[in-house]
């Protein structure tokens, strides 16, 4: 382990102030906001004599088919305004919360949507001597039954390559375009639901589900096409240069006007294409590694897939396109009187701008920096530079890892994890606690501190896995 204190343990601490209680939890309200929106199809259905007929041999494949038709679309519904990067919907959860509950909904949503499937396909078999018929009719010949059938057959894919085992197998970018499939299959299942459902006639029932497709739909325009849009055509990126930091990490550097504007915090990161060729069109979420300036943004990226690849080729001029800022890993989440960042191979990018531009005094911060080897230890010169001039505690962690199942390397001792990080940072109970790296490596820091004694709301950490 290398060790680089340039400064002794703190004398004063600055006083923080304690968290004030937010006039509107948006969290809770949103959470709120989702069970009363499940609320109204089930009273739809309740309405309509669902619960009676569950009583009716000839009846429960038609009641069961009905609810979790109804709570499937919208449920759907639900994951598309989940990512649909709605700004206070970001500020409340975060990009890898948001991510975890996308997926859970979307699960729920798929296998209710298969349920309801699979139910109308019993109700109809039932009452005929012609199955087959029966069942080409409810798939295919019906009104808008063809366009709902495509739709469900995309929402199949979508799901499939959402399965780990599959995602590991693809490239982000050719998961990513599966992925927009799953806005065509729902729009391809809504006719069938409105304008032929003969539960969905009346006025209201209408106007609710009419309400809540067009929020969903007006959210994707305004938060995912036409704000980033208006943005990238505002600001006018352009690469000005790029540089190798370590073998396979690049960082790129871009010149715009009022990038201020952006709002933008050391800890975010944006989704960026660069207009570089074929397959420009493909975003990739990278997080700014440096503090942001009015006239200049940097990002620095490992060479993993078909998009980051492409960055060592890119010329200076290329125009970049953004959506964001995004991520809640930012200094306004500190509230304790340190700071202890802790950082894996790339996961340094957020932290090197953290460092730069959070209020601390000398000796309240310190970072363990994690990596396999010296040559891959990312802004070693520019971090030596911040630890003098701001004070910060660096601890380089070079190494394989002592244990299968550690996040730590060789050479610290005996001890559990949660020991020996206890023994490196006594004071992690009154941190604020920043983690970045490999999703795997940061359940196990988390896992580690908590065992030291910090607590989960002390923990601040977000991961881009896909």
């Amino acid at each position: 382990m290398a060790e680089t204190v340039l400064f002794p343990p703190p004398v004063r601490r600055r006083r923080l102030r304690p968290r004030k209680p937010p006039a509107v939890r948006w969290a809770d309200l949103l959470v709120l906001l989702v069970v009363a929106s499940l609320v109204v199809p089930c009273w739809m259905w309740v309405r309509n004599g669902g619960v009676v007929q569950l009583a009716y041999p000839q009846y429960l494949a038609s009641s069961i088919g009905l609810i979790t038709g109804l709570v499937s679309s919208d449920l759907m519904v639900v994951q598309v305004l989940l990512m649909a990067r709605i700004p206070w919907v970001e500020r409340a959860w975060g990009h890898d919360v948001l991510t975890h509950r996308h997926r859970t909904v979307g699960y729920w949503s798929f296998w209710l949507m298969m349920a309801h499937v699979l139910a109308f396909a019993i109700e109809r078999t039932q009452r005929t001597t012609d199955p087959l018929g029966a069942l080409w009719a409810v798939f295919v010949t019906d009104p808008w039954m063809l366009w709902a059938s495509i739709g469900t057959i995309m929402l199949i894919a979508v799901v499939v390559t959402s399965i780990r085992l599959a995602r590991v197998r693809l490239r982000y970018e050719s998961w990513h375009l599966i992925h927009l499939y799953a806005y065509l299959g729902m729009t391809f299942g809504l006719p069938h639901q409105i304008l032929d459902g003969t539960h969905f006639h009346g006025f209201w029932t209408q106007v609710y589900w009419w309400g809540i497709y067009g929020v969903a739909l007006a959210a994707v325009l305004v938060w995912r096409v036409g704000l980033p849009a208006w943005r990238s055509a505002y600001h006018g990126l352009r690469v000005t240069g790029v540089r190798a930091e370590t073998p396979g990490v690049y960082t790129v550097t871009m010149a715009g006007r009022r990038l201020d504007l952006l709002r933008a915090r050391s800890g975010q990161f944006f989704v960026w294409r660069f207009r570089d060729g074929p397959g420009w069109t493909r975003g990739n979420p990278y997080t700014i590694s440096d503090a942001p300036r009015p006239e200049r943004l940097r990002v620095t990226i490992q060479a993993v897939g078909d998009g980051s690849a492409r960055v060592a080729a890119l010329e200076p001029g290329t125009r970049a396109l953004i959506e964001g800022p995004y991520g809640t890993m930012t200094a306004e989440r500190r509230r304790n009187p340190r700071m202890l960042l802790i950082a894996a191979g790339v996961g340094i990018t957020p932290m090197r701008g953290l460092l730069e531009d959070t209020p601390f005094e000398p000796g309240e911060a310190t970072l363990l920096f994690r990596y396999s080897a010296e040559q891959h230890a990312i802004f070693r010169a520019e971090l030596d530079d911040l630890a003098a001039r701001r004070g910060v505690r660096l601890l380089h962690l070079p190494g394989p890892r002592r244990t299968s199942g550690s996040w730590l390397p060789d050479g610290l001792g005996d001890g559990t994890d949660a020991e020996l990080l206890r023994r490196l940072v006594p004071d992690l109970t009154v941190s604020d606690i920043y983690v970045c790296g490999p999703p795997g490596w940061i359940r196990a820091v988390r896992k580690s501190a908590v065992a030291a004694g910090a607590r989960q709301h002390q923990i601040h950490s977000e991961d881009f896995a896909w």
